[in-house]
């Protein structure tokens, strides 16, 4: 079922499967911002990731030497949250660990993703529970796809990402998307990297960015989207790889795949955090829409 908030400025849509974004639209303009799941190229449109970021090798992981197998990017896919509508703005979405959860990841936990609009912003607060006696690994992150070009009239090629800086450090995934725990200097001219189609042929892209302000903008509009976030420990770039997909995924994670050639262990997977028993961790980050 889709829940709908809405203030002045924006209204959004998620569907309680998944806890997913499925549109941001404008009041001022009537466009709508979230890639709209076309399966041409991709159905998705801004999955949860919990409680893992990305592959693991061979889908599987161990912990305290029981293994265990999960898809990529964890195991909010097609599961239904139960959703509670706080106001006319702000509805949240609440996964309680089951026999089924259990089976990929053996913790008792309780899993809320809040959505709240703020003017022209939406807040995406992450709120995971450890109800088991045992310390709780997990990672989690955003995947949101926002349709490139984002206003009326444009190219894709006419869009860029715009960072903070000039220099990042590019983490270096291998050819199947797992970790070699590497990175290297990437450079930039005027904060920014331009969008091609063929830019994602090898899949996505990966910065080790912990906070930041990302903007998906073009010289043909001063309108642009903004991905704010904090304490995380990277930012993904994905489009849909040797395809012409009029979409791109601006998404923040702590988290990372898994080493390549390994199955992990868990309890040393990189970068990943762990909750004490009765804890409750939470973290946001926010979308904004500005249209001048």
């Amino acid at each position: 079922m889709i829940k709908t908030i809405e203030n002045k400025y924006l209204t959004a849509e998620i569907n309680e499967t998944g806890a997913e974004l499925y549109s941001i639209k404008s009041k001022k303009t009537g466009r709508e911002y979230i890639w709209q799941g076309d399966p041409a190229y991709w159905s998705g449109r801004s999955p949860v990731l919990f409680p893992i970021c990305g592959r693991l090798f061979q889908g599987k992981y161990t912990y305290c030497g029981k293994e265990y197998e999960m898809p990529i990017h964890g195991i909010t896919k097609g599961v239904d949250f139960k959703s509670q509508k706080l106001s006319e703005n702000t509805v949240e979405f609440t996964l309680v660990s089951d026999e089924n959860t259990k089976k990929q990841y053996p913790f008792e936990f309780e899993f809320t993703v809040r959505f709240a609009l703020k003017k022209n912003s939406l807040l995406i607060t992450y709120f995971v529970k450890n109800k088991d006696g045992k310390e709780m690994p997990f990672s989690f992150g955003a995947h949101p796809a926002f349709n490139v070009p984002f206003y009326d009239g444009g190219e894709f090629e006419d869009c860029f990402i715009e960072f903070s800086k000039n220099e990042l450090d590019k983490v270096i995934l291998s050819d199947s998307g797992l970790n070699l725990n590497k990175t290297e200097k990437f450079s930039l001219k005027d904060k920014k990297l331009y969008l091609k189609h063929d830019l994602f042929d090898n899949d996505a892209w990966f910065f080790a960015i912990k906070k930041g302000k990302t903007k998906l903008k073009s010289d043909k509009t001063p309108d642009f989207i903004e991905v704010s976030y904090k304490n995380m420990t990277c930012l993904g770039l994905w489009s849909m790889p040797k395809t012409d997909a009029p979409y791109v995924c601006i998404e923040p994670w702590h988290g990372i795949p898994c080493d390549e050639g390994k199955v992990d262990d868990f309890n040393n997977k990189r970068q990943t955090l762990r909750l004490s028993p009765n804890k409750t961790f939470k973290n946001t980050y926010s979308i904004k829409i500005k249209e001048f």
